[in-house]
């Protein structure tokens, strides 16, 4: 029997066969990718940077310079408040002053005949006040600018100082030497001012100009200065008509003064 030779053996031909995805498609080539895409590469080997993290910024409203603007505000109108307020006072007349002056007495506005007359006349007169402040009176004025007399002068030459405009200070007898002194210094070297001890004075101190009167028992009162400062000169019934050329002496009134006059009544 004959035996058939086998044939050359068959080697399977290998196909190389690409990874297929879906439908067994070989995937396509991944573009390149773009510049600035994907995470950054780390250079140097070193660590990365830390991120920084945002400040916050607090949402409120910051009061500080609103309470500086506030207080500068506040400040300019008191100024400018306080310097309106200066120039309606000083636009004010005298006698409004005064009658801000607590414990003022106003006889001007009672109208008495007898302080309002200002006629002259001789020897002793008799005066709604004590001290005088307004009446007939000698035809002498005393002497008042800035003299200080040691003992009381005559109502009825002081009488016509102050319808000249001055003001006169008066103290009650035997008030102390400071407070003496502390009353002087008011007068001396003041034009239109003129100071004496007074008999059975009921305060310490009485001033008075024609028309108005302020006493106290405080040689050291700030209404003296301010009645002072208000009333000297300007009360003048007969204005700028010399305080000096007057009688200069303390006592009674005395037979030479009667007749002797200055100018004005």
């Amino acid at each position: 029997m004959s035996m058939s030779t086998p044939g050359p053996e068959r080697v399977p031909s290998t196909v190389k066969v690409g990874k297929t995805t879906g439908q067994g498609k070989p995937p396509s080539k991944s573009s390149p990718k773009k510049a600035g895409s994907g995470p950054a590469k780390k250079t140097g080997g070193g660590k990365g940077r830390k991120p920084v993290t945002p400040v916050k910024v607090s949402g409120g409203r910051s009061w500080g310079p609103i309470m500086v603007i506030g207080l500068v505000a506040v400040i300019a109108l008191g100024i400018i408040g306080f310097g309106v307020y200066s120039v309606v006072k000083g636009s004010r007349s005298w006698e409004d002053k005064v009658a801000d002056i607590k414990g003022v007495v106003d006889y001007r506005s009672q109208k008495n005949p007898q302080i309002d007359a200002r006629d002259h006349k001789d020897g002793t007169l008799t005066y709604a006040t004590s001290p005088p402040v307004g009446g007939a009176h000698n035809a002498t004025p005393q002497n008042c600018s800035g003299d200080v007399y040691d003992a009381p002068i005559a109502n009825e030459h002081a009488v016509h100082s102050l319808e000249h405009g001055a003001v006169w200070i008066t103290y009650k007898q035997g008030l102390a030497a400071d407070q003496v002194a502390a009353l002087t210094k008011k007068v001396q070297g003041q034009d239109y001012t003129f100071m004496s001890p007074y008999a059975g004075l009921d305060k310490n101190v009485s001033v008075q100009v024609w028309g108005y009167q302020l006493k106290t028992d405080d040689v050291n009162d700030a209404r003296i200065d301010e009645f002072i400062k208000d009333t000297r000169r300007v009360a003048a019934l007969e204005p700028g008509i010399s305080c000096s050329g007057g009688n200069t002496t303390t006592g009674p009134v005395t037979a030479a003064a009667n007749g002797a006059s200055m100018t004005g009544s």
